[in-house]
């Protein structure tokens, strides 16, 4: 076992430690803490150290994340601490995992998803209002390409403009200045803060799709330790899995990542078969040309396959061996299918010169 042994008790028994990693904001820790407090519950005889650390994107604050040109802003100290056998597994936001994980790593663990949608945190002096309601020329913060372009062309009488730092830098910037009438933020974090009253209005699909893998909790670990896969794998949420599968081998095929706009919405259905349906889209930087499709595929195993499949495949990036092997290959394979449609309707030649004049700004 990778983990250190711990103090014996009077039973002589030697209780496991598991060192999580997760970056220092305080969303981060309360995330984290969640998923600690689930494995001691599952595994009351393990000890869990919570081990806090400083990312590249929580350093640079001065320069929009799609600016910055590293992919794995959020991630890479950890993952560096996860390859020192530092930690055991590390605790992120799916959305900020890249689709390809370096050589050893895994997401052994993708969680119950949160409301996946965006919401608006207006300034109090707007309270009452909606983006639809704002103001000519109201200044609306948030640090996504995909946000901006999304709602650029369906409120244009607003503007846009770059805001980073935490939630609660970004939430103190909205309430203490006059620079911004309101900020876009993922619903899914206002939840976990317990900031949900500051909630002013959530964006459905039809005016903003959300990102890939947004609203759910991801527990990366080294891919050779089959007890530590083996202990996370019962966190995993089936639906969720599903769906951030199809997403992210969306995003994978029509290699986006931050410094474009791609966005995602699914759903899964129990219709005569369980059906998982996939929309996706991409856009231009103001939101002017777009191109977006849905797919579906069946969900649902088959008899002549085991409902739980012992191989530790993994697909974008995701170990879920606990869940139809089946189900993963059609979920992944419509993410693809769903992007080479796009890309046939002219999907790179949107992305290529968003990713330009991104690179210009």
């Amino acid at each position: 076992m990778s983990g250190e042994a711990g103090s014996s008790d009077g039973d002589n028994k030697v209780s496991r430690v598991i060192r999580i990693g997760t970056r220092k904001s305080q969303l981060a820790r309360i995330q984290t803490d969640s998923v600690a407090e689930k494995l001691k519950e599952l595994y009351p005889d393990i000890q869990v150290e919570i081990i806090g650390m400083t990312t590249t994107g929580d350093k640079i604050l001065d320069t929009a994340l799609s600016k910055i040109g590293e992919k794995s802003l959020f991630t890479k100290e950890l993952e560096n601490a996860l390859e020192r056998n530092e930690v055991d597994l590390v605790v992120h936001s799916l959305k900020d995992l890249p689709t390809t994980l370096p050589p050893g790593f895994t997401i052994a663990a993708v969680l119950k998803r949160e409301n996946p949608f965006d919401a608006v945190v207006l300034h109090p002096k707007h309270a009452g209002k909606s983006l639809d309601t704002l103001p000519e020329n109201s200044v609306i913060g948030t640090s996504s390409l995909r946000r901006a372009a999304q709602l650029k062309k369906r409120f244009p009488h607003l503007q846009f403009k770059d805001i980073r730092g935490n939630l609660n830098t970004r939430l103190k910037k909205l309430d203490e200045k006059e620079d911004f009438a309101a900020i876009i933020l993922a619903a899914a974090g206002l939840k976990r803060m317990g900031w949900e009253n500051r909630t002013s209005q959530i964006l459905l699909p039809t005016d903003c799709m959300y990102a890939v893998g947004q609203g759910a909790l991801a527990v990366e670990a080294r891919a050779r330790d089959a007890d530590i896969l083996d202990m996370l794998s019962v966190l995993h949420h089936s639906d969720t899995v599903l769906r951030c599968i199809a997403e992210r081998a969306f995003l994978r095929h029509l290699e986006g990542g931050c410094s474009v706009p791609v966005a995602v919405h699914t759903e899964i259905k129990d219709e005569q078969v369980r059906t998982l349906y996939l929309t996706g889209a991409v856009y231009s930087l103001d939101g002017s040309e777009s191109l977006k499709e849905t797919m579906q595929t069946s969900v649902t195993a088959s008899d002549k396959f085991p409902e739980e499949v012992d191989d530790l495949v993994q697909r974008v990036g995701v170990t879920a061996k606990k869940i139809s092997g089946e189900a993963q290959d059609r979920a992944e394979q419509l993410g693809v299918d769903l992007a080479k449609l796009l890309l046939s309707k002219g999907a790179k030649e949107i992305l290529t010169v968003a990713r330009q004049l991104n690179d210009a700004r």
